[in-house]
């Protein structure tokens, strides 16, 4: 039997050595369990998450690449986990995960408990639940423990969280040797940028300004918070520095909310009521007269703007609003590896948008000296060109969907296999239907015993459905083939040409199409500058996406036709 295995940890073990690890010890303990059943482990379907809540699970990528592999059709057999709770600590969430793994044939094993997790009777999904709900009564516990233990530290004005830009954490050992807590030092270098900082805000300059200037001063900056970004000031990290109160001696802690009642990472504001404030003087690095010189400043500064646009903000969108240009979040820059973003020139009569390098936009010439900008309708045209004349050719799809076409019929072999395990749990199905009704007749309770039947009954309807259409696949001639050939081929014509009339559900379509981020690197080409585009695409997810509903759809492996480079060109502007 071919065995996946999953591992996860709460919180992430950073600074020790990968064999010392929790989740490198889950994948090794899983191996030996699958080795003592005679199992084999497929190296590619080992997945983990290490740091990410059991709470979470959109944002778990091994967990999100294990549930994909699921579909069209699972390439292993069995799953092998420590326990229940490495799945996930919410109950609901972790009932369905767990029914797709047994609803797609793939059996789930506990190496701690040596015990397979079934879901073929109402005791079994009685005895899931209860664990789901001890799971999340110990996430709970966990929750509350933590809760206290750092409001216990932020009294003692202890360090509570990450590093603080202008302070480094020191150690503080018990009499034992071990460590007791950690206190924040001020870092002489870092303090002197802070104050450089607080003394332009109090001049008139903005955030942007500040952060241009500091980085053409080569200011030491904050690490980024996402690996591969350049190092350097951004207008939010400088908004984000003027606004710290720690900086002027005053500890605020508790102010906002990490997670809600379902665990989930969402920032919100809690009531200044909940806050703790405490005074430290030893942490103050910018004094009364700078901190309030630079904030009537921007406080000048924002009533000025609010006047000038009539009381209207601007700024990006919130959260989760999808962006009205075609290319947004798909396009990098190939100097700096920043994101792409919109920006807009008054020309009198109307505003020229365009995308240009983020890094260069929000930090300066100093990060990246990438200034060109390249017109939406022109970025939008070549790119789209190159997708439909190198990967939405007509020789291309045919032969993508010959492949899938051709994973489309099951082998006799396993048709077979299927045919027999659906005819096996539908014979069960009527069994359990018959001694349901004898127990109503005999004088059980009704309401329950109703209630079972029709969980059986709708199973049972279920089956007979996947046989007919097990019968129907297997029975499929040339004629139906060349019918669902041409269906396919014309809902992806319709794809293509979305691409051009609807850019949100357009840009959906080409992060199928696309694999990563368009790579915009400016180079020059007779005598002006331009933009040379690279990237790659696949056809795979996209055709998985277009017949979810088929019976043993196969996403074509390895046909993943690379996009050429584009050029785009575009006079730098003056």
């Amino acid at each position: 039997m071919i065995c996946a295995i999953y591992a996860r940890r709460s919180q992430e073990q950073n600074g020790l050595a990968n064999e010392a690890k929790s989740v490198q010890r889950q994948i090794d303990n899983a191996r030996a369990y699958a080795t003592r059943k005679g199992w084999r482990v497929a190296e590619e379907h080992i997945y983990s998450d290490d740091g990410i809540s059991g709470a979470e699970f959109k944002t778990r990528p091994g967990y999100l690449r294990l549930m994909n592999a699921l579909t069209p059709r699972p390439p292993f057999q069995a799953l092998i986990m420590s326990e229940e709770s490495r799945l996930g600590r919410e109950q609901i969430e972790t009932s369905y995960a767990l029914k797709q793994l047994v609803t797609a044939g793939v059996r789930v094993f506990f190496y701690l408990e040596d015990k397979e997790r079934t879901l073929d009777s109402p005791t079994d999904k009685l005895l899931l639940s209860v664990s789901g709900f001890a799971s999340e009564v110990e996430r709970e516990k966990a929750r509350q423990r933590t809760a206290d233990a750092m409001l216990r530290k932020a009294r003692a004005g202890h360090a509570t969280g990450g590093r603080t830009f202008g302070y480094d954490h020191r150690e503080v050992l018990a009499a034992d040797g071990r460590r007791s807590h950690v206190e924040r030092v001020v870092n002489p270098t870092e303090a002197e940028v802070v104050r450089r900082l607080f003394e332009l805000a109090a001049s008139g300059a903005g955030f942007k300004r500040i952060a241009d200037r500091l980085n053409r001063e080569g200011a030491i900056a904050p690490p980024p918070r996402r690996a591969g970004r350049p190092r350097g000031w951004a207008a939010s990290t400088v908004r984000e520095c003027l606004y710290r109160d720690v900086y002027r001696g005053v500890i605020v802690w508790n102010k906002v909310q990490k997670r809600n009642a379902w665990g989930l990472k969402t920032y919100a504001a809690r009531p200044e009521s909940e806050w703790l404030t405490l005074h430290a003087p030893a942490l103050r690095i910018v004094t009364d007269e700078a901190w309030q010189a630079a904030h009537a400043r921007l406080a000048q500064s924002r009533d000025a703007y609010i006047r000038t646009n009539g009381g209207r903000l601007f700024g990006r969108p919130a959260n989760g609003v999808e962006s009205h240009y075609l290319l947004t979040g798909l396009l990098a820059c190939g100097l700096c590896g920043a994101g792409f973003v919109v920006v807009s020139r008054d020309m009198k009569r109307y505003r020229k948008h365009s995308y240009a390098c983020g890094g260069n936009r929000h930090r300066g010439a100093a990060i990246c000296p990438n200034n060109l900008r390249v017109p939406l309708d022109v970025a939008d045209r070549g790119i789209l060109d190159t997708i439909e004349r190198d990967l939405l050719t007509p020789e291309i799809l045919d032969a993508a969907l010959e492949e899938a076409l051709a994973g489309l019929l099951p082998t006799s072999e396993r048709a077979e296999q299927r045919r027999e395990t659906l005819v096996a749990e539908q014979s069960r199905l009527e069994a359990e239907l018959g001694r349901l009704t004898e127990a109503i007749v005999a004088g059980g309770d009704a309401a329950t015993l109703v209630a079972a039947i029709r969980t059986r009954e709708k199973r049972k309807a279920e089956v007979v459905s996947a046989l007919a259409v097990l019968g129907h696949v297997r029975q499929m001639d040339a004629h139906q083939l060349a019918a669902l050939r041409a269906d396919l081929k014309a809902r992806l014509s319709d794809w293509r040409s979305l691409l051009r009339r609807q850019p949100i559900q357009g840009r959906q379509i080409l992060r199928k199409l696309l694999v990563g981020r368009l790579t915009l690197t400016p180079r020059e080409a007779d005598g002006r500058r331009v933009y040379e585009y690279r990237g790659e695409a696949t056809l795979g997810r996209l055709l998985a996406g277009a017949i979810p509903s088929a019976p043993g759809m196969v996403t074509p492996a390895g046909f993943e036709p690379a996009i050429s480079t584009l050029k785009g060109s575009r006079p730098r502007p003056g």
